[in-house]
């Protein structure tokens, strides 16, 4: 059993950036500048947007962050991303999302100009990726291809079973794993709550993505000898011997399964740190402009 090392992978990938930040520097060129809309004190929010500035100054990104009280108006907000869109120095950014309850997220997301959104959220993203041309894909499914990739899993005829339909992670893993060429090429089976015999499902697959949300929920008699197993989920479960009172597990029961992979990611330190990565990699194409002239 081989572990997915996303902390190592996305360490190596910092580092090819900031070396081509670098060289954007010494040219005079333009810095890329990433810029995050925080609204409310969701705590995970707060984790996930401060470990995304942080890794903007590892690699030699500009960075801003706009912070706003929860009650925040809807119209206020959709103010801050059209200034965001207007803003000729900001390349890509992201609202993280959730979004207080009185805010539509999907008004929101629709108001991000689609040539800045290095989220891959915006619908003309999406059915770009859809339909196998450049887009700005969603930073987790990013990052878990590219996690495939850099340790040449081998994809093409393999049997993929993704956990979860989602449009952040499950529907777009389904498509990206689908297409044509490598990573890719394989036959997906995308299983969700109403899924009759989930585990029959999953016993089935060559490679399995684990994004339903469910602490442990995946188990080892699930699991076929020798299968991939990358586990999306990042859950809080009680544990008394922690000072914080609890440990982060993810969708998969990795003590059951991991003896069974060929490979599998651990959480955390598996796909969680290569989501941050990605929305680097998609910042640095916003600013060389690679998809939208």
């Amino acid at each position: 059993m081989l572990l997915l090392d996303g902390k190592l992978l996305s360490e190596n990938i910092k580092a090819e950036i900031a070396a081509e930040v670098d060289v954007i520097r010494q040219k005079g060129g333009k810095i890329p500048h990433l810029a995050a809309v925080l609204v409310g004190e969701n705590p995970a929010s707060q984790v996930y947007v401060n470990s995304k500035i942080k890794s903007c100054e590892q690699v030699g990104f500009k960075s801003s962050m706009v912070r706003r009280d929860a009650d925040l108006s809807e119209a206020e907000l959709l103010e801050i991303v059209h200034n965001l869109n207007n803003d000729p120095d900001v390349d890509g950014f992201i609202v993280q999302l959730p979004l207080p309850k009185h805010i539509n997220e999907e008004k929101i997301i629709l108001a991000i100009d689609h040539r800045k959104d290095v989220d891959g959220f915006h619908p003309v993203n999406f059915g770009r990726m859809a339909q196998g041309m450049s887009a700005f894909l969603p930073a987790t499914p990013f990052g878990i291809m590219e996690m495939l990739r850099r340790y040449n899993i081998e994809t093409a005829g393999k049997h993929c079973v993704v956990l979860g339909r989602s449009n952040i992670v499950g529907t777009p893993m389904s498509l990206l794993l689908s297409r044509k060429g490598y990573p890719g090429d394989c036959t997906v089976t995308l299983t969700h709550s109403r899924t009759k015999d989930l585990p029959a499902e999953v016993r089935r697959a060559d490679i399995v993505v684990a994004a339903i949300g469910i602490p442990q929920f995946v188990k080892g008699d699930w699991v076929k000898e020798g299968a991939v197993v990358v586990d999306v989920g990042i859950n809080r479960i009680p544990d008394d011997t922690k000072k914080s009172g609890f440990r982060l597990v993810g969708d998969v029961d990795f003590d059951e399964v991991a003896p069974k992979c060929s490979h599998i990611t651990p959480v955390p330190g598996g796909v969680g740190l290569m989501t941050v990565t990605a929305l680097l990699m998609n910042t640095l194409k916003a600013c060389r402009k690679e998809i939208y002239q």
